[in-house]
């Protein structure tokens, strides 16, 4: 038997409304982002601050183009909370190498990405903070990062747990250790999702 002519309905049909074919989640369309805030930096800093986060959307996406003074892990706490508050998971690879880890002893920062680039590598990140209002559950953040250095480069993929319940209204972004700074021109963009 051939098919000559298939309807846009048939494909379709067998799908879930409203959810990906992947991932089962929630579709969400371009116009349900809407930008919260912005930082570029004109100059080398040690924090980056989102505060006052309205509790309005049902989740929020942090777009980041970052830049270090030396390779490190750019992070994030909630809420000014600290240690012993989250646990998070990686899966990394560097084109020559791969790696998989837990957190054996429960850090005081999400992981939004490690880069063992030199200073001045560019790297790229995008993080989904999941039902980041919701005061009856722990938070949940995902996400996905890479750079490239002429052929060689870094790519993660993590989530991370807040074990608290509290609605995020504030979030701190920085350099593990404070040891490094985030180099002019890193922008941070923070978005909701309805």
């Amino acid at each position: 038997m051939s098919i000559t002519r298939v309807k846009a309905s048939s494909i379709t049909q067998g799908l879930p409304k409203g959810k990906t074919a992947l991932t089962g989640n929630e579709v969400s369309m371009p116009g349900s982002y809407e930008s919260i805030a912005t930082v570029t930096l004109s100059s080398s800093q040690s924090t980056v601050t989102f505060s006052s986060i309205p509790a309005t959307y049902k989740h929020l996406q942090l777009r980041t183009m970052w830049k270090l003074s030396a390779g490190v892990n750019l992070q994030a706490r909630y809420n000014g909370s600290g240690a012993g508050n989250y646990k998070t998971h990686i899966i990394y690879g560097d084109g020559s190498a791969t790696a998989a880890g837990v957190s054996s002893v429960s850090p005081d920062y999400v992981g939004l990405g490690y880069t063992a680039g030199a200073s001045g590598t560019i790297c790229a990140t995008i993080v989904d903070i999941l039902d980041y209002a919701n005061t009856n559950k722990y938070k949940t953040t995902r996400h996905l990062m890479g750079d490239d250095r002429n052929g060689a480069g870094d790519v993660e993929f993590g989530s991370a747990l807040w074990l608290n319940t509290a609605a995020i209204n504030e979030i701190v972004i920085t350099v593990q250790g404070g040891v490094q700074t985030l180099l002019q021109y890193s922008s941070f963009a923070l978005y909701g999702i309805k």
